[in-house]
């Protein structure tokens, strides 16, 4: 029994290592230094979306506005951040504060009106693109300073700036969930949504707390995005949202709430970016790509359930 819980504890890093191994096997390029980076730097902002929707899943909830907010906070930070206007600070605390407020937004509604968050995240995802068309006309917002576009492309003793964001967030969010009376309260409330409610938990504020992190991941995410491609994209985010709760889901955080961890999201990510970057190298399109991740999501769901069912 014992050996049985090992495996499904340390199962999804086991087939990270058996993944690497394969393709770097096929494809000698696979593990040089410039190779990771490159694999790092491409899901950093998924990453940052994977993190915060991380803290929803547990709860039992879902986000499905985090594309949408990318492209509000994008669109919001590139509009302040022409040359010689504002300082950089600025446009970086907007977008933060533009995504804090959806996903705060998300969450009153969804505490106070007691409606599935499926349906209010839909709306909400509905809202945020509209919000990202009407601030920027419909076209892109470009011709952004030189100290913006660094926090996208910029490096630290040869270090892309991305990937220490990466690194940075990844550490905050684990502190959070293992470490504070808040990702306790997360796990309960996941867990035994009633239970917690008797212990004295308020449920209300620990999904507020967890949408308004998601938000502000989101927000941080449509900056970096923005500075990145260097404009704000009104259209930017499309799918995202998806792409973030594959991760989670891969990662072995369960649908229905109460289980899950940064560390298993983080290898989640990584194991998204290293299946595509092994198939580019192996020249497979992209087509036969999202055949592999539909495939790969199906089954970490499929395994989630079994899991529940043998723990029942």
């Amino acid at each position: 029994m014992q050996y049985i819980n090992s495996i499904r504890q340390y199962g999804l890093f086991i087939v990270f290592g058996i993944i690497c191994l394969l393709i770097s096997l096929i494809t000698p390029q696979f593990l040089t230094v410039s190779n990771w980076t490159i694999i790092v730097t491409q899901v950093s902002i998924n990453a940052l979306l994977a993190f915060g929707v991380t803290f929803v899943i547990i709860t039992g909830g879902i986000d499905l506005s985090l594309g949408s907010i990318v492209a509000v906070t994008g669109v919001t930070s590139a509009m302040l951040a022409h040359p010689d206007t504002y300082p950089v600070l600025l446009p970086i605390f907007m977008g933060l504060l533009a995504g804090l407020l959806m996903g705060a937004f998300n969450g009153f509604i969804i505490t106070k009106s007691k409606i599935a968050p499926f349906i209010v995240t839909l709306g909400t995802m509905t809202i945020g693109r509209g919000l990202a068309l009407i601030l920027s006309d419909g076209r892109p917002v470009s011709n952004l300073s030189d100290s913006f576009n660094y926090l996208g492309s910029g490096t630290v003793l040869g270090i892309p700036v991305l990937i220490l964001i990466f690194i940075l967030v990844f550490a905050l969010c684990s502190i959070i969930l293992n470490k504070t009376i808040l990702g306790r309260y997360i796990y309960a409330v996941g867990g035994n949504e009633q239970a917690a409610r008797a212990s004295g938990i308020n449920i209300d504020r620990v999904k507020l707390a967890v949408y308004s992190i998601s938000g502000l991941l989101a927000g941080l995410a449509g900056i970096l995005l923005a500075s990145r491609i260097n404009t704000g994209q009104p259209n930017a985010g499309a799918g995202f949202e998806l792409d973030a709760i594959a991760a989670v889901v891969i990662g072995g955080t369960s649908t229905s709430g109460g289980r899950g961890s940064m560390a298993g999201t983080l290898i989640g990510v990584l194991l998204i970016g290293v299946i595509n970057n092994g198939l580019d190298l192996l020249n497979v399109t992209s087509y036969y790509q999202q055949v592999v991740m539909g495939i790969i999501i199906i089954g970490a769901v499929v395994l989630d359930s079994l899991n529940q069912k043998s723990n029942s």
